[in-house]
């Protein structure tokens, strides 16, 4: 197992259980009681963790892991989910991000697809202005588009969360009430039968929520792990999804309640 490995798995049990002693994370990790420690020294250097006599403890009140940690879990379900989301918009469309790690699988593979700047076929008419408009209050998504001459980037006004790189509050919300999404993709906590899609944050949710309001086509992405599970805040209900992308480890009979409640479902 890789350091990175180590970090992530270290910081996934930690906010699992809001502490973590050294022997119980060796064993669990099966790696000397000597790496642990190493390792918790230097997360606690980044200030993802606060280091106590024997472990750790979760670093403030509430505990997210950062963005880069999470971009490991379900890898290659999300790059799936991301290919297949790309082939579903249009050239000259304009697309909706949120922030997140399947969100920006699916800004890599739109900008894959977008490469050349047309994706039409030969001896069609290309359309005018840019291959892709793109808007997003992601600022990690913003700079790996930016470089991408064929897309045009618009970004957020907004204050910046650290651990998801997102833009939230006011000024984000005055900058979406101007625009008019074709579609938006939105990456999500949590997806309930009953309650539809949410997230950790409500700041985000807000903005998530306004995203899809914004937009004629709403697209929910996420890998199976978060089927059926909850998160704080409410982003929109389910009457509000198009469709939904997620990985073949869905269980049917999440997926048949999610037909049930008019929302298309696609497993990649």
């Amino acid at each position: 197992m890789s350091k990175h490995e180590r970090w992530n798995t270290l910081l996934e049990l930690l906010a699992a259980s809001g502490k973590l002693e050294v022997e119980e994370a060796a064993t669990a990790l099966d790696v000397s009681a000597a790496t642990i420690r190493r390792d918790l020294d230097e997360l606690a250097e980044q200030q993802l963790l606060v280091r106590t006599r024997g472990g750790a403890v979760v670093h403030g009140v509430s505990y997210e892991l950062p963005l880069r940690y999470k971009s490991t879990r379900h890898a290659p379900e999300k790059r799936r989910i991301a290919e297949a989301v790309a082939d579903l918009v249009a050239p000259g469309e304009v697309v909706g991000l949120n922030g997140g790690t399947t969100t920006t699988e699916v800004a890599r593979a739109l900008a894959l697809r977008f490469a050349s700047g047309r994706t039409e076929a030969p001896g069609a008419a290309v359309p005018a202005g840019p291959a892709l408009t793109v808007v997003t209050n992601a600022l990690n998504i913003a700079g790996e588009l930016a470089v991408r001459p064929q897309i045009k980037i618009v970004t957020t006004g907004g204050v910046a969360r650290p651990q998801t790189y997102e833009l939230v509050g006011p000024l984000t919300v005055g900058v979406l009430n101007e625009v008019v999404l074709d579609v938006v993709v939105l990456g999500v906590d949590g997806v309930d039968a009953e309650l539809g899609v949410m997230a950790h944050q409500e700041d985000e949710a807000s903005i998530s929520r306004l995203f899809a309001e914004r937009a004629s086509r709403v697209v929910v992405v996420t890998d199976s792990s978060k089927m059926g599970r909850r998160a704080f805040a409410r982003i929109c209900g389910l009457d509000r999804i198009d469709l939904l992308v997620t990985d073949t480890g869905i269980a049917p009979e999440t997926a048949l309640q999610l037909t049930e409640a008019g929302v298309e479902v696609l497993t990649v």
